[in-house]
């Protein structure tokens, strides 16, 4: 009589649910925002992106660290490796001042970076 020993399964199962539980965290960014939605569709990315966040109170945030508006070029112009090129993500609370995310996005553009980009979420249909 031949049996299926169903344990080291159930070993790896629990391995990976707690691998999951524990990564699905990291998985955000750090800065919690309440981002528009809009049908636009994902932008692939090769490799981690340059983030820039809006929160409501009007603080920017570059990665995880907030910084001030007029730290921001310089920090970004030491840290973009592929010189100009480098692709920034905006993310914009949807209820933060439209003069606040174009300030930065002004800054952006002043000083030569040209992919700059805006996060949004999926529209969610009604």
């Amino acid at each position: 009589m031949s049996e299926i020993n169903v344990t080291p399964m159930v070993d790896v199962m629990l391995v990976l649910l707690i691998i999951f539980m524990v990564a699905a965290p990291m998985l955000t960014v750090g800065v919690p925002l309440d981002l528009p939605q809009t049908q636009a569709q994902a932008v692939s990315q090769d490799h981690e992106p340059l983030v820039i966040s809006i929160n409501t109170q009007g603080q920017v945030f570059l990665q995880d660290t907030e910084i001030q508006v007029d730290e921001l070029v310089p920090k970004l112009q030491a840290i973009a490796k592929a010189g100009y090129d480098e692709r920034i993500f905006v993310r914009g609370d949807k209820s933060v001042d439209y003069g606040a995310v174009m300030k930065v996005m002004g800054r952006l553009s002043g000083a030569g970076f040209k992919r700059v980009a805006l996060v949004s979420e999926v529209e969610q249909g009604s």
